[in-house]
């Protein structure tokens, strides 16, 4: 097992100001797991997975090239902070949305709340979270927001950004009144509004659309460039070309003093046998790089359900990918063939290839604390037990399960 080492130690959260001046309240009475209200979508997906179909791309809502600065969003005293102390610190996960409960859900993002404190002068503390996609199961319906997004994270106190998953923008096949146009239709209205209002899915939460300007897009911060692109719904991801180029051009035009983070939902590299990696995104990748003549510098994913680290290669070039989809999905969590993989036995060297996995675990729910500095890019995987009934709210961090970083050696602006 990979060595732990102790976290930060963090505070329950005040209420602060967030996004459009609305406040989040970060103070959590303790409270028992229940089962989730009515109305809420409790049934098993009829179809087994998600459909393999290929969605047309909704209209943009914002203006090309699709930038959003985290200036926007954040107080002033918070991003002259980040400035000051050069560091940035955010949370990350995929598959959240908890389709019979919310249970694991909320369990993760109680843990994720304990990270976060008011009072930090040192930037240790997340200033906010990116999804990795798969909000909402199994099509990202509307009706379903607030169980699965709005109340599960009513009391994370920052600011939430996403990526879609291929959950996100499926359309049930066997709903008359579905069209493919409505591929997106809950995620554009809530992460990518015109406007930060408070829509009514969101109910007694105080959180507001997020308004991001497309389905894939950058987010500008003073200490790293993220890029997210949106892989869309068939296995193994399906990168449109007009998605492409715009990849190509973000790339290319990103600032060469500040490290470049790439997030898309399927995943690149996996040892997860129903959802492997994918050669589609690593050949998009490769060509879209070479092009740019840069690299991102780390790569997070989701779509399989459970924790991966691997060092994959894009252009023969070592790249941290990054599998975290453990987020809190209350089915089972997709677990590696015990006979080929054993925590004790990474890192594993797969045969005639040159990528290794590096560490896993596919038995517990968690999520990533990215730590990026001017110099490095700290990360820690924070793997949690789930709930009982003798502890079920959580009352100190957890250990993380695994920490790596990448070190920029004096120079981002790494290329093929």
């Amino acid at each position: 097992m990979p060595k732990k080492v102790t976290i930060l130690s963090a505070t329950r959260i005040a209420p602060t100001t967030g996004h459009n001046g609305r406040q989040f309240h970060a103070t959590r009475a303790p409270r028992a797991f229940t089962d989730d209200p009515p109305g809420f979508t409790t049934e098993k997906d009829p179809r087994g997975q998600a459909s393999n179909v290929w969605f047309n791309l909704p209209t943009p809502t914002g203006r090309s090239p699709y930038h959003l600065d985290l200036a926007t969003i954040l107080s002033d005293q918070a991003i002259k902070q980040i400035i000051a102390k050069k560091r940035l610190v955010f949370h990350s996960l995929g598959d959240s949305g908890g389709v019979n409960t919310t249970t694991y859900q909320q369990n993760v993002a109680s843990y994720m709340e304990l990270d976060c404190n008011p009072s930090d002068t040192t930037g240790a503390s997340p200033s906010f979270f990116y999804h990795l996609g798969d909000v909402v199961y199994y099509d990202g319906e509307i009706k379903n927001y607030y169980w699965e997004f709005y109340e599960p994270y009513l009391h994370y106190p920052g600011p939430i950004f996403a990526i879609p998953g291929n959950h996100d923008g499926d359309v049930d096949p066997n709903d008359q009144f579905n069209q493919p146009s409505d591929s997106l239709k809950g995620f554009v209205r809530n992460f990518c509004s015109q406007a930060a209002i408070h829509l009514p899915e969101a109910d007694d939460a105080p959180r507001d659309a997020m308004t991001q300007p497309n389905v894939f897009w950058t987010l500008l911060t003073p200490m790293v460039t993220i890029i997210g692109l949106y892989s869309n719904v068939p296995e193994g991801g399906v990168i449109h070309p007009d998605q492409m180029s715009w990849f190509e051009q973000e790339l290319a035009s990103a600032p060469k003093n500040l490290p470049v983070i790439v997030a898309v939902h399927h995943p690149l590299y996996s040892a997860y046998g129903h959802h492997p990696g994918s050669q589609v995104l690593v050949t998009a990748f490769e060509t879209a790089t070479k092009n740019a003549k840069r690299l991102p510098n780390l790569i997070l994913t989701g779509h399989v359900h459970d924790y991966q680290r691997f060092t994959g290669y894009l252009n023969n070039k070592p790249i941290v990918c990054i599998v975290a989809g453990a987020g809190g999905y209350n089915q089972k969590l997709h677990q590696l063939d015990s006979k080929m993989f054993t925590p004790k036995g990474c890192p594993y060297k797969f045969p005639n290839q040159p990528d290794t996995l590096d560490a896993f675990n596919d038995t517990q729910h968690g999520y990533l604390v990215v730590d990026v500095t001017a110099s490095a890019i700290d990360c820690r995987y924070i793997a949690v037990d789930d709930p009982s009934p003798a502890t079920p709210v959580p009352t100190k961090p957890a250990e993380p399960y695994d920490t790596f970083q990448i070190n920029s050696g004096g120079n981002w602006n790494w290329a093929p």
